[in-house]
């Protein structure tokens, strides 16, 4: 602890996210994909969170990432799943029980049943063409005598209108009765905007639990759960005429005074903030200047001349609009939040 960067995580608008995605979800039971290490927020807290407000289904991408939260998770009636299923390297953790593979091969259901088939997740590709098993595979027998909990599959364009997402429901709803799976899946956190033909059994949210709207539907129901924030590490006036950062991208027509912030990309404030981010301190308003660099963002203080060396900075960070203001996904916004920041649950 005590760096200078840390990420205030509001632990009562994580709740409320997915307590209104669950309704959303119907008579389906709502889980939470946290792999990516929580979506970037840390796995572990959204986890015990999570499982407080009654969530009972997380899905993980790899075996290393369920091991983290292995204690937390795992139990009846808590599951995890690996999305990414079991390789041969998995195999020693796949064993342990913990977890559940998501098998997405054919070479997949071979190894797992080989080693004695015990519980496990299939995706089936209903037409993104990436992870899962052919709908004709699970047609001419291939999962026959696996113990399948959830059979699922994933939406290619569900944060658009489009065709396709009523082409993947309608290959899904041609699986039900297929295997003995205990249950289906299919929406992510914009699949459940599309409505209760979506849902199955069990929806699978990520962006919108973090305060992400993939589809505009959400909006009125999402908050914001991170809020950046860093330390300023100096202050400068900027002359008439000087200009600051790399490429000097912005020059002082009048004096300015300057705050130079502990965070640049690497901690995952874009160089797309260059010139467009805002931080805030109060009610003040402190637009970024110049380039964002490495570890260094500098900042306008004219509106609240009186912050000082070692003060905190609130950066603005509402996904929907520091997506649009920096180019970057919401998704990407949320990932590459940097380990040099202390995470402090509120």
């Amino acid at each position: 602890m005590n760096a200078p960067l840390r990420l205030s995580l509001d632990t009562a608008a994580l709740v409320a996210n997915w307590q209104a995605l669950d309704r959303l979800s119907g008579s389906a039971a709502c889980g939470a994909a946290v792999k990516a290490d929580g979506y970037g927020l840390g796995a572990r807290g959204v986890v015990e969170r999570l499982i407080q407000a009654g969530a009972r289904d997380f899905f993980v991408a790899s075996w290393n990432e369920a091991a983290a939260i292995a204690n937390l998770v795992g139990e009846a009636p808590i599951g995890l799943s690996v999305l990414h299923g079991v390789r041969a390297e998995d195999m020693a953790l796949g064993g342990q029980g913990f977890a559940r593979p998501v098998l997405n091969t054919i070479e997949q259901v071979q190894r797992w049943r080989a080693a004695g088939g015990g519980a496990c997740d299939v995706m089936v590709d209903t037409g993104m063409n990436r992870l899962g098993v052919s709908p004709q595979d699970v047609a001419d027998g291939l999962l026959q005598g696996l113990t399948i909990d959830t059979l699922m599959s994933h939406l290619a364009c569900a944060d658009e209108d489009r065709a396709a997402n009523a082409q993947q429901r309608s290959r899904m709803d041609a699986l039900r009765g297929v295997t003995q799976a205990r249950r289906m899946s299919l929406a992510n956190s914009a699949g459940i905007a599309l409505g209760p033909d979506y849902a199955y059994d069990l929806t699978r949210p990520g962006l919108a639990l973090y305060g992400g709207v993939p589809r505009g539907e959400l909006a009125p129901v999402l908050q914001q759960v991170v809020t950046p924030q860093a330390q300023i590490l100096q202050r400068r006036v900027l002359a008439a005429g000087d200009s600051i950062g790399y490429n000097a991208r912005y020059t002082a027509t009048a004096p300015v005074e300057v705050a130079i912030l502990n965070i640049g990309y690497a901690d995952g404030y874009w160089r797309g903030f260059t010139n467009a981010g805002r931080a805030r301190s109060g009610d003040a308003v402190l637009p970024v200047l110049g380039r964002v660099s490495m570890d260094l963002t500098a900042i306008s203080v004219d509106a609240l001349p009186t912050l000082a060396e070692g003060d905190w900075v609130t950066l603005d960070f509402a996904l929907p609009e520091a997506s649009a203001l920096s180019g970057m996904s919401q998704y990407e916004l949320l990932t590459g939040l940097g380990s040099r920041f202390d995470r402090i649950w509120m």
